[in-house]
């Protein structure tokens, strides 16, 4: 029997009316079973959830009480929809739904993201519509983006790219696509037995930029913008310069320190003894919000992606690009409006003083980490990059004093050559020339936090909480494996973490604990209500540094704006006069901080699959090779290992660890041999064969060099080239895949 939800889905997306008989053919119901179906449909009807009509259950016009609407924008933290399946009589266009969470229930706006479907009840009010979520409905498009494969009777199968689907789909339609392209599907009717069929043809899945826009399609990121917002943004650009009102700091040999690929360069950074044993710094961000007005298409749009994408094939901003990379980007020897950060750094590093500026600055150098970096080291530097060694020095000892969670997290850089192929995938090498860039912005975002908080002005901090007593108590459980005692009277500091690691003697024995370290944190976030940086050891902080590249950084902006008195109305009557913030966002900075900490989720997860992606096409012609792996993580299925100095973390099935028992031990995350004894934990070395690199979902899968299990072919269809080899035996123990947690610090 269908439940009431599946009824009202079928009843809303049916092209006819639907009636009693549609709805028992379409769930395939016979007998006593129509029966209750028919007790069912009345009971929907006096519950009001259907008209109630004997031979047509559908709408009657507008928006029935009950219906499935899909998620059409997320605005300031506060979600839109409407139907999903809108098809009046005229050609009037669907009614917008703003969807508000029915009092006393708990919330589920902050799991919704632009594309969601969701069952909801609906009403109209003086206000217009509005829809209170009953639940979320699985997405159509769940697993319907794929390869197209043809079998040997001609039928086609659509093989999904994402690594969390196992089973291929049979394709009722093609739709012109033909073997081996990549394309969107849809459900080609109610029953899964009734196939997909293909509503766009991506083209080659292994072209160049193809992974990327898997994961851009994939997680739903706009990456096209309108063209109005295109329009404004060329208005914008115009926007002169007013020197009279800017404080001028072009006679300052202010330097950009960024990747050598950079395209967007939002941050740049000055320094000078102060006679007293420390230093005078300005630290200049690019002005985003005098070009970027509250409320307007710009400033919309942006809100809307939260932040820009990078992927090792292209970025996707958060601005149009005459903005992000050429006026906002602050380039050797233009004019650029920027935001000022004037600090003073005492002889003990503290920052002891700040004020905030609107200035007009003309970089002297953009230069390359690794190039700064080689003239420090040649002895060779200019006095301009020596003061930034200095001052820095000085900020680096007072971080060793806070001493902050210090975890020494590898981050994997692809390399592309000109062709977009990949040309080198490496460990990103971390150069002091990276740490000095990174103490300056902390030291400018904690000015911008504490500077707002002496103005009692509202701040959009970023967050990072200590982590929960559950993890430390599963931390501390795991630990009492390797014989150390983690004691949980005291009060949890980072510090706490670092000697726990400092106690480490072994290299194998450190590996697993810095990994069972982080997987007991938290996810920063973004809100209004401060509750500190636990991972950086600090009582306030806020960005303030990146606002090309990110929302957040533009309403802290903002808020400086407002508290210091520094507007500069726009000259252009076209634009909208104010870049300090907004009332709405005044009102409630908490919506608009969730929508952009889910947007900077959104973005985590598909940069980390297109990279997965990367090192998968990059492993595919190595398959059969032996390789150098570390344990990252054990389950009752399998463990999971990662390639030493690579990266690119594959399962190691249980299927193919032969045919002795293994025995899952939930505390210790270790499987034993039964009769060998074999113990396999995170953190171990040792060799293991690529048996699969699919560079489409990015997964990889491993066997023992000698091993006589089999990998189980993907897709739910039968592999004629496998033979019936004998599968281990196991207990199963937790399901699920532990969270592949990496260090994002791309660039502070």
């Amino acid at each position: 029997m269908p439940t009431r939800e599946q009824v009202i889905e079928f009843i809303q997306t049916s092209p006819t009316p639907a009636g009693k008989r549609e709805i028992a053919k379409a769930f395939g119901l016979k007998g006593q079973e129509k029966i209750a179906l028919k007790k069912l449909l009345k009971d929907m009807a006096e519950e009001g959830l259907i008209d109630g009509k004997k031979t047509a259950y559908h709408r009657m016009g507008g928006v029935p009480k009950v219906t499935v609407l899909r998620v059409l924008e997320i605005e300031d933290g506060e979600a839109f929809a409407i139907p999903d399946a809108w098809s009046p009589d005229d050609a009037s266009p669907p009614p917008r739904l703003r969807v508000v969470e029915a009092k006393g229930k708990k919330a589920r706006q902050a799991a919704l993201k632009v594309g969601d479907r969701i069952l909801a009840r609906t009403e109209e009010t003086g206000r217009g519509w509005t829809a209170h979520p009953m639940k979320k409905l699985p997405a159509r498009t769940d697993g319907l983006m794929g390869v197209v494969e043809i079998d040997k009777s001609g039928k086609g199968w659509l093989a999904p790219v994402d690594k969390r689907v196992r089973t291929s789909s049979p394709i009722a339609d093609l739709g012109g696509a033909e073997a081996g392209q990549l394309v969107i599907a849809e459900p080609a009717g109610r029953s899964p037995r009734a196939g997909v069929k293909v509503v766009e043809v991506l083209g080659d899945p292994l072209a160049p930029k193809a992974f990327s826009l898997i994961a851009i399609a994939k997680h739903g990121i706009p990456h096209i913008f309108p063209e109005d917002v295109l329009a404004e943004g060329e208005l914008a650009a115009k926007l002169p310069l007013s020197h009279d009102s800017r404080e001028d700091l072009r006679d300052l040999p202010i330097v950009a320190i960024d990747p050598a690929d950079a395209r967007d360069h939002d941050d740049a950074i000055w320094a000078e003894p102060d006679g007293e044993g420390g230093y005078r710094a300005v630290i200049a961000i690019a002005d985003v919000s005098f070009y970027v007005r509250p409320g307007s298409k710009l400033d919309r749009e942006a809100r809307k992606r939260g932040n820009s994408v990078y992927f090792p094939d292209r970025v996707v901003p958060m601005l149009p690009e005459v903005l992000s990379a050429d006026v906002c980007s602050l380039k050797e020897g233009e004019d650029r409006a920027a935001m000022a950060c004037h600090i003073r750094i005492s002889p003990q590093g503290k920052v002891t003083k700040w004020r905030f500026t609107r200035a007009v600055v003309r970089i002297a150098h953009n230069i390359a980490y690794e190039d700064a970096q080689a003239k420090i080291d040649a002895g060779e530097a200019p006095e301009w990059l020596v003061n930034l060694w200095g001052a820095w020095k000085l900020l680096a000892d007072a971080r060793a004093a806070r001493d902050p969670l210090d975890l020494d997290l590898p981050e994997r850089r692809v390399v592309l050559d000109e062709a977009g192929k990949i040309a080198e995938i490496a460990v990103r090498e971390r150069l002091d020339a990276h740490r000095v860039v990174e103490d300056f912005m902390i030291a400018a975002n904690v000015a911008a936090a504490k500077a707002l908080e002496s103005k009692t002005a509202p701040v959009v901090y970023r967050i990072h909480e200590p982590p929960s007593r559950e993890k430390l108590i599963a931390l501390r459980d795991y630990m009492k494996t390797f014989g150390h005692n983690l004691a949980l009277g005291q009060v949890i500091t980072p510090s706490l973490f670092n000697r726990m690691l400092k106690d480490v003697g072994d290299d194998n024995e450190k590996a697993q604990v810095m990994e069972a370290v982080l997987r007991s944190q938290t996810q920063a976030y973004y809100g209004p209500a401060n509750a500190g940086h636990f991972g950086l050891a600090l009582s306030s902080y806020a960005h303030f540094t990146s606002p090309i590249r990110r929302y957040a950084d533009l309403l802290v902006h903002r808020a400086l704006v407002d508290a210091f008195h520094l507007e500069q109305p726009a000259p252009r009557g076209d634009l909208p006069p104010a870049s300090g913030l907004s009332d709405r966002d005044r009102e409630d900075l908490s919506k608009v901080s969730d929508a952009i900490s889910q947007a900077e989720r959104r973005a985590m997860e598909a940069e980390r699959e297109t990279i997965d992606r990367y090192v998968a096409a990059w492993l595919s012609g190595r398959v059969g090779e032996v390789f150098d792996t570390r344990i990252t993580g054990v389950q009752g299925f399998g463990f999971f290992a990662t390639i030493l100095g690579l990266g690119g973390d594959g399962l190691v099935p249980v299927s193919t660890l032969g045919g002795e028992y293994f025995a899952y031990d939930e505390a210790s995350q270790t499987l034993t041999g039964g009769d060998s004894g074999t113990k396999y934990a995170p953190g171990d070395k040792l060799k293991l064969r690529l048996a699969e690199a699919n560079a489409l979902t990015g997964a990889l899968k491993f066997e023992l060099p000698d091993s006589e299990g089999t990998i189980e072919p993907r897709g739910g269809r039968p592999d004629p080239k496998r033979s019936g080899k004998p599968r281990g035996k196991h207990m199963q123990g937790q399901r699920g895949r532990p969270k592949n947690i990496r260090h994002q610090g791309r660039k502070r």
